[in-house]
């Protein structure tokens, strides 16, 4: 292919990467034929399509086709390309992610929720997990063969995660597990799960936790669907009736989960920051200025700037938290504020999709109003998923910003003696 006719798919010609090193070349180089091969360019792909659907049966499938692209990096070297050759990653260094990223901008890439399950498992297994837990469950991670899915909140214990009862008794080497989990992603799809679980009730709530790793397909475990305002079913509640799970399966120490936990979080916000900061929301956003003359409106300018300029800072920290993540070092930023940001560039843009629309956005006609709608209405999902806005300013206030904690009663309270819904 030419270099025109590279630059009319949208895909990087050497030239714009002169900076490169001459193995960061070959690199890019490897990446952009697999790429290419791989999938169409981001051009020939519908701007309105929705990774969702009410249907189960094309959610399923869906699924499923992220597993078979996951399988197909990894059998070509390109899962987990900072991760060490002994647990199936390719031993590269951040710039490997970073070039890779670059060159994946320019195809059709399918949204996988695999790709968000390792973001925050694989490098909580790399601080936490034993070397038998790495050896058994990262190769199996990084090829997709192994779908994971997150067992944190439950019914009373969301915002206030620590304050969780899902139970786990022991009993000789294993646990028996009862309790209720619920807004569990794909959790219908999964083999397995990442799972907390109160195993000490007369200490503190932040301690006596545990984390656990479940098999999904164990006796006693019961997977609801629950059914979204989009028609969609991506949530479920997950019930457990003495569920039995060896205590070789703890990440971490027992009663002392809170810990990887916390990684397990943290990598959640930054993925989720950093997979929204390729959104390229602001491009469509311009697409509907275009269509319905809106284009000459300062009010509608000035959002499109505010937005686009949003979208930016947010692709620009996203790229130095997820830099740090791959070399397994603190970000320079707390990922708090990235999730933040995605939150409320939702909110900015789907009141602006609405505003520009008028009443085309009202009823579903085609796939530009479907998105429109579904712009609006998303909204809510990601101001919860993830942490709640409010979970994530407490946590730059007092992480990134030092200021005093809140005021709490409970936290030298051993866990049975508290109030609980």
């Amino acid at each position: 292919m030419s270099s025109r006719s590279e630059g009319r798919s949208g895909l990087s010609t050497s030239e714009d990467h002169a900076d490169d090193t001459q193995d960061q070349a070959a690199f890019r180089a490897e990446a952009r034929e697999f790429l290419r091969s791989s999938l169409p360019p981001r051009r020939d792909a519908n701007p309105w399509a929705l990774n969702f659907t009410a249907d189960q049966g094309e959610a399923r499938a869906h699924f499923e086709s992220g597993r078979v692209w996951q399988r197909l990096l990894f059998d070509n070297g390109f899962a987990g390309l900072t991760y060490p050759r002994e647990y199936g990653g390719r031993g590269g260094d951040a710039w490997h992610e970073r070039i890779f990223r670059e060159e994946l901008a320019h195809v059709e890439a399918p949204a996988t929720f695999i790709s968000a399950t390792i973001a925050m498992l694989g490098p909580t297994l790399m601080r936490h997990g034993t070397d038998e837990q790495r050896d058994e469950y990262l190769p199996r991670l990084l090829s997709g063969d192994d779908a994971w899915c997150q067992l944190f909140s439950e019914p009373g214990a969301g915002s206030d995660l620590a304050g969780l009862a899902c139970r786990a008794d022991r009993d000789g080497d294993h646990f028996l597990v009862n309790g209720q989990k619920v807004w569990n992603s794909a959790a219908q799809f999964c083999d397995r799960g990442m799972l907390l679980v109160r195993t000490d009730p007369d200490v503190p709530k932040h301690h006596g936790i545990t984390f656990l790793l479940v098999d999904m397909d164990s006796p006693g475990v019961e997977v609801r669907p629950l059914v979204q305002a989009t028609g969609s079913a991506h949530f479920n509640e997950v019930f457990l009736a003495d569920v039995s799970v060896p205590v070789s399966r703890v990440l971490g120490q027992i009663n002392e989960g809170w810990a990887p936990a916390r990684t397990v979080m943290s990598n959640e916000s930054a993925f989720i920051g950093g997979a929204s900061s390729g959104a390229n929301t602001n491009e469509k956003l311009v697409m509907l200025a275009r269509a319905f003359g809106a284009l000459d409106d300062p009010n509608i300018r000035q959002d499109l700037a505010r937005h686009y300029t949003r979208e930016r800072l947010l692709a620009i920290m996203g790229e130095q938290i997820l830099a740090a993540v791959r070399q397994r070092k603190a970000p320079p930023i707390d990922p708090s504020i990235l999730k933040l940001f995605v939150a409320e560039n939702r909110v900015l843009s789907g009141n602006l999709a609405m505003a520009m629309a008028g009443a085309a956005g009202l009823v579903t006609i085609d796939d530009r109003s479907a998105w429109i709608q579904a712009e609006l209405v998303g909204r809510y999902g990601i101001s919860i998923g993830g942490g709640t806005n409010e979970v994530q300013r407490n946590n730059l206030a007092e992480r990134a910003l030092g200021l005093p904690r809140e005021p709490s009663v409970d936290r030298d309270i051993a866990w049975r003696e508290l109030r609980r819904s």
